[in-house]
């Protein structure tokens, strides 16, 4: 139980240092990322300034008169680009060149398709009449700073991933700590529970014995003494079912594999629903049982009777007057499912996360009138869990539940 805690806890805090590292990692680059694209648009403004410069307008052409190596402009894997007021092409240097249409309104112009590239466009201003005489555009490749990005995101992802194993390692010890008084004190109940409920048994056998004595003879009694000592015998039967479930619980753990076995799974169930026919038929209920022949299980027979006599009372007692409770095996995959079905008041679905819990007791599908300790489903569990199997409920209000039992196929045979 305490395993599936911790490592929840442990599960929930990677999760909140994942959360704050991506965070943090998506904020370092989103500002790393405008931080180099505003100097990369800095210096191609600059580079493009200069260039504007160069130019001039003689005899309604441009003329330009650069003093940009070309072989310069290659090897940075930048481009120059001229154009008049018509926005046709007079001029180009370098290799690394945009096929965007010129448009002198974006500033900034990214070209993702094919080689990524980033281009500027600055207007070529006449030195005499400060007229407009055309554009230039400087282009660069985006190769390095793609890298630049890349490089970044493999650290700040590496660095993530090893914070997170660290953080891991780190987090496997504090939840140890942090449970560890937890798990004390839940150990501490359970032995104080054992002790109680053992030595509870003998002053209730003490009352249940002298009671039985006493309503034995009771010629000489009057009638509501008579009741009185019925109400005591009827109180001490339910007392001493409490104890014996409390003991059951406080030391499952401590006996998983006692009295294992070889059983007739298939004989036993039709041992139980003999057994309970009489209460069956009494409320008029069809109990009913479809089981596999000779079905074989290792398991411990008073620990799995238990726990099908349980979950049949169950039907049986929350089943209306007229009602079905079937029992029907069935194998899914390499599971083995034996299924308690039955037509009862059915259980609410924001209530089944809560029926194999101790003393759980829904408004509608559970009631003290069966004197009950609210113990039997979650014993039910407990002893599936030690066969390596578990139990899950089904459930709809006023149409019925179901109760299936799953045990591992390694465990059962047909012969």
């Amino acid at each position: 139980m305490f395993e599936k805690i911790r490592y929840r806890l442990l599960l929930s805090y990677l999760v909140v240092i994942a959360s704050i590292l991506g965070t943090f990692a998506i904020a370092v680059r989103t500002v790393f990322t405008r931080s180099l694209t505003h100097q990369l648009t800095d210096k191609l403004i600059a580079l493009g300034q200069g260039a504007a410069a160069n130019a001039e307008y003689e005899n309604g052409q441009i003329k330009i008169e650069s003093d940009f190596p070309v072989q310069d402009l290659i090897a940075n894997n930048q481009a120059l680009e001229w154009f008049d007021t018509q926005r046709r092409l007079v001029e180009r240097q370098g290799k690394a060149t945009v096929t965007l249409p010129l448009s002198p309104k974006e500033t900034v112009q990214f070209q993702t398709r094919k080689n990524r590239l980033i281009a500027t466009t600055l207007p070529i201003i006449g030195s005499d009449d400060r007229k407009l005489i055309g554009y230039v555009r400087v282009s660069q490749s985006l190769e390095e700073y793609d890298e630049t990005l890349s490089k970044l995101d493999w650290g700040l992802g590496g660095g993530i991933l090893v914070a997170l194993a660290l953080s891991g390692i780190g987090g496997v010890w504090l939840t140890r700590q942090a449970m560890q008084p937890i798990e004390q004190s839940f150990q501490r109940l359970k032995q104080f529970t054992a002790d109680a409920s053992h030595e509870l048994r003998s002053p209730l056998m003490a009352v249940k014995s002298n009671a039985t004595v006493a309503l034995k003879y009771s010629e000489g009694m009057r009638e509501t003494d008579k009741e009185k000592f019925q109400a005591i015998a009827s109180a001490t039967n339910q007392m001493s079912r409490l104890t014996e479930d409390l003991l059951f619980l406080a030391r499952n753990d401590k006996i998983p594999h006692r009295n294992r076995d070889i059983i007739d799974l298939t004989e036993l169930l039709e041992n139980l629903v003999q057994l309970y026919k009489p209460q069956a038929e009494a409320k008029q209920i069809k109990l009913s049982i479809q089981v596999t022949k000779n079905l074989k299980l290792l398991g411990d027979p008073d620990q799995l009777r238990r726990l099908f006599g349980n979950l049949i009372e169950n039907a049986v007692h929350y089943t209306p007057n007229g009602g079905i409770v079937e029992i029907e095996d069935r194998r899914v995959s390499s599971q083995w499912y034996i299924d308690v079905r039955d037509t009862g008041v059915g259980i609410a679905p924001e209530q089944l996360k809560h029926v194999f819990d101790r003393f759980w007791r829904a408004d509608r599908s559970r009631s003290y009138n069966s004197g009950g300790s609210g113990l039997g489903l979650p014993i039910a569990q407990a002893i599936a869990q030690n066969h390596g199997g578990f139990i899950t409920v089904t459930s709809q209000v006023e149409v019925g539940s179901c109760f299936a039992v799953r045990l591992p196929t390694s465990a059962t045979s047909v012969l």
